[in-house]
């Protein structure tokens, strides 16, 4: 079973259907509403234990039902929450998100507690981290928290995914410690300027990052899959599933969550971007993020595919 670290967020997701999404100004008549367990951590977490590894999860909750609500998910997800600590004065953090009838999303987050994880915080886990088989960091925290969190993995040589995402500058001295980086078509332009269309402008921004200290580069492409580049060739495309998507919110989550786990289980890396492809796929079949990442019995289809 693969021990894997998680650093990084937990949000309460407030989500609401809409015909479509407010433009600035407007008001909509939204439908249904859903309050449930999110932020990338909190997801990628989940996504990761329900599809068979060992998670420990590094966070910040507030000191209320937010709060109180996350602890009890996450025991019933199985996660380690011996490094789930709570901050006396930030609310647990929430994101407001509208899903329109294509399932394409908005969403604005305020971190709360989670943005308030401190170097101190995760050099509490330096036990942890030594026992683990990789780490998982977003940057839905402190970029103080994503620093110390690298050097850890880097001191106990420990692989280290970054999801860049939700995007915030970073120094290059932290891309050099970074074994996987995996952003998103909007990340990647961030990170290199380079607008992600085509595999050729792929394949330049991937060199644009291993240039700068990454070892491989995964630009997720929704449902068009990845484009995996890790210096040996040109790079390659891995293709995704097609699937009726009811909400995407947590595909890219599902999709780290994921390749932490295959990559630790010894699948080489085209079957694990393969691999997390199809769980990402399934994600966007369910409505919610959390909620909606799936367990490794759903990737039995698989195998006649």
């Amino acid at each position: 079973m693969p021990k894997v670290v998680v650093v990084g967020s937990y949000i309460v997701d407030l989500m609401c259907r809409t015909p479509h999404i407010p433009k600035p100004g407007e008001t909509v008549l939204g439908g249904s509403f859903q309050m449930g367990p999110g932020g990338k951590g909190g997801n990628q977490a989940v996504a990761a234990a329900r599809l068979g590894s060992d998670v420990t999860m590094v966070t910040k909750v507030g000191k209320d039902v937010f709060g109180e609500e996350a602890i009890r998910n996450f025991q019933k997800e199985g996660i380690d929450i011996s490094r789930v600590n709570c901050d006396e004065k930030e609310a647990t953090g929430t994101a407001l998100i509208a899903v329109d009838q294509h399932g394409e999303n908005m969403i604005v987050v305020a971190l709360g507690a989670c943005g308030s994880l401190t170097e101190e915080d995760v050099e509490q886990a330096r036990g942890e981290f030594a026992d683990a088989d990789i780490i998982l960091v977003q940057l839905e925290t402190s970029i103080e928290a994503v620093k110390k969190t690298i050097e850890l993995a880097n001191e106990f040589v420990k692989p280290v995914i970054l999801n860049p995402a939700p995007y915030q500058e970073i120094g290059e001295d932290l891309l050099k410690g970074v074994t996987y980086i995996t952003p998103n078509e909007t990340e990647v332009f961030a990170l290199t300027g380079i607008e992600v269309t085509n595999f050729s402008q792929a394949q330049k921004a991937a060199i644009k990052l291993t240039n700068k200290g990454v070892s491989t580069v995964i630009i997720t492409l929704g449902r068009k899959g990845c484009f995996v580049y890790d210096g040996t060739d040109a790079g390659r495309m891995i293709a995704g599933y097609e699937v009726k998507a009811v909400d995407t919110t947590g595909a890219g989550d599902a999709f780290n969550g994921a390749f932490a786990t295959f990559i630790s289980q010894g699948f080489n890396l085209d079957e694990a971007a393969r691999l997390s492809n199809s769980v990402a796929a399934l994600s966007v079949t369910k409505i919610g993020t959390s909620v909606s990442m799936p367990y490794k019995e759903e990737l039995d289809f698989l195998k006649d595919n």
